[in-house]
């Protein structure tokens, strides 16, 4: 299993398929194990390099708490360590506000950058989805349905197979075992996500940038996206039908991402 030992942590890895280099940043939680198909999808026509983030998956544990720019200066050791001077990036969710960090510290090792379903904290912050914690488990995952989707209604899920299924996807993920060490890392992920803020910094990025946002999002609204597109010099803002998966929602969604990160 590829690891690199890079600012006092062993950081897990994968490096799949060919093409350009495209550094992939995962969500909130996410770990290559749990979200692999990720990686699998850009893997056919990017050199994609994804990692567990820090107090994550396979990647160490380190003690809290943890700051973005922790997790943008892993990444940037991370392509160190694999010889990468610059590459093209894409972050869902987590991921995007990583991947903002990351390029407003570094705009010269981002060629093109996605910033996929995020927000970027200050007045445009996504839902503090570390409050859902504290909730009885039922309470959480009907209001975790309808931040999901705006749509997503116990009625709405009556009546739409599709859309029932993916919120029982999440929900089972979130549900999955999880021991006192791994969950600790978990809510040091969530701690540091609340205390995001690149707002005032967007302007530093330099690279052609792809905004998207679904229409009924309400973990990271819209009015998060065109935020960011609005500081970002250049940026293109498109939104998609569905929430914070979108991109599993409405067909058009990953097709685009590929073909803006490709060019």
């Amino acid at each position: 299993m590829p690891t690199v030992h890079v600012n006092g942590i062993d950081i897990y890895y994968e490096q799949r398929g060919s093409g350009p280099r495209l550094l992939y940043f995962q969500g909130s939680g996410q770990t290559l194990a749990r979200s692999g198909v990720m990686v699998d999808g850009f893997a056919k026509a990017f050199d994609v390099v994804a990692h567990d983030q820090r107090g994550l998956g396979q990647t160490e544990i380190p003690p809290g708490p943890y700051e973005m720019a922790d997790y943008a200066a892993d990444a940037a050791a991370l392509l160190d360590a694999i010889g990468w001077e610059s590459c093209r990036a894409v972050g869902t969710s987590f991921g995007g506000m990583v991947a903002q960090e990351f390029a407003v510290t570094w705009p010269e090792r981002v060629e093109r950058l996605a910033l996929v379903c995020t927000s970027p904290g200050g007045a445009y912050a996504s839902y503090p989805l570390h409050t859902l914690a504290d909730m009885p488990p039922d309470e959480a995952k009907a209001l975790g349905a309808k931040l999901l989707d705006g749509r997503f209604t116990p009625e709405w899920l009556a009546e739409h197979d599709g859309d029932r299924a993916l919120v029982d996807m999440v929900a089972g993920m979130q549900a999955a075992p999880t021991d006192d060490e791994a969950r600790r890392g978990e809510l040091a992920q969530l701690d540091a996500r609340s205390r995001l803020d690149v707002l005032d910094r967007l302007g530093a990025i330099t690279c052609p940038t792809f905004v998207a946002a679904g229409k009924y999002d309400h973990i990271a609204p819209p009015a998060n996206a065109e935020a960011i597109a609005e500081r970002v010099p250049g940026a293109e803002l498109r939104c998609y039908e569905g929430g914070h998966i979108f991109f599993l929602q409405d067909p058009r969604a990953i097709p685009d991402i590929m073909e803006f990160l490709g060019a």
